[in-house]
């Protein structure tokens, strides 16, 4: 009996030790919730931007595109595995990446952002210290919307032009497709603080080819206090 007893204890003790021994990292990862894009809630009415972007671009955008992303991600992110938990480590990481989870990923979040700095309540120019911080950077903010509109003019097919802060400099640039300046393999690098979506889905219906018109009346609905926020 005393045998037994000694073998089961010995048999504990082994065990016990092993769990011990496996790194925390390891647990961490099997309890971590897996990482799941949402869609935002649309931050006014599919109308309310009109005459600037249309009610129809604006159904189509949110309801069948951005939808797709959202949908398309999150399915990539289950099948593949993907281990990140957080949407700044998964674009931390999009070198990495699968062309779905990484075209998708960045069309979810994208867009995400792209909803919340418009509004139909624009200002029409930005103010306070948003003013100074352009002036500085740009020049004057003419200066800077004219940069601005360049980087979303000659984004040649599809892609995004971006105002973004890195450290204490803020940029202008733009990316293709559907990537981001979160992104490790994008040469623009920063956080955002404006987007436009330059890819023919976002005007067509309205301004079929006529980039240049879309991109002067997309100025109107420039939600300046969502920029602001995002700058301090």
């Amino acid at each position: 009996m005393e045998t037994i007893n000694r073998r089961k204890f010995v048999k504990q003790t082994i065990t016990a030790a092993a769990a011990l021994a496996v790194p925390a990292s390891v647990f961490a990862h099997e309890t971590r919730a897996a990482l799941q894009f949402t869609q935002v809630v649309l931050p006014y009415a599919a109308n309310a931007l009109e005459p600037n972007i249309d009610a129809l671009t604006m159904e189509i955008h949110y309801g069948k595109h951005h939808a797709a992303y959202i949908k398309n991600v999150n399915d990539a992110i289950a099948a593949e595995n993907i281990p990140y938990s957080t949407e700044k480590d998964f674009f931390a990481n999009a070198s990495k990446l699968s062309a779905k989870a990484k075209n998708n990923g960045g069309g979810a979040w994208n867009h995400n952002f792209f909803w919340q700095v418009m509004s139909p309540n624009a200002s029409g120019t930005p103010y306070g210290k948003l003013v100074a911080a352009l002036d500085g950077a740009f020049g004057s903010v003419p200066k800077f919307k004219e940069q601005f509109t360049a980087a979303a003019m000659s984004r040649f097919g599809s892609g995004w032009a971006w105002l973004v802060k890195d450290g204490n400099t803020l940029k202008i640039g733009s990316t293709p497709n559907q990537d981001n300046p979160m992104m490790d393999s994008s040469e623009l690098k920063g956080t955002p603080l404006l987007a436009l979506d330059v890819w023919e889905h976002a005007y067509y219906l309205k301004y079929q080819n006529k980039r240049n018109e879309y991109v002067a009346n997309w100025w109107n609905v420039v939600n300046w206090d969502e920029v602001a926020k995002r700058l301090n």
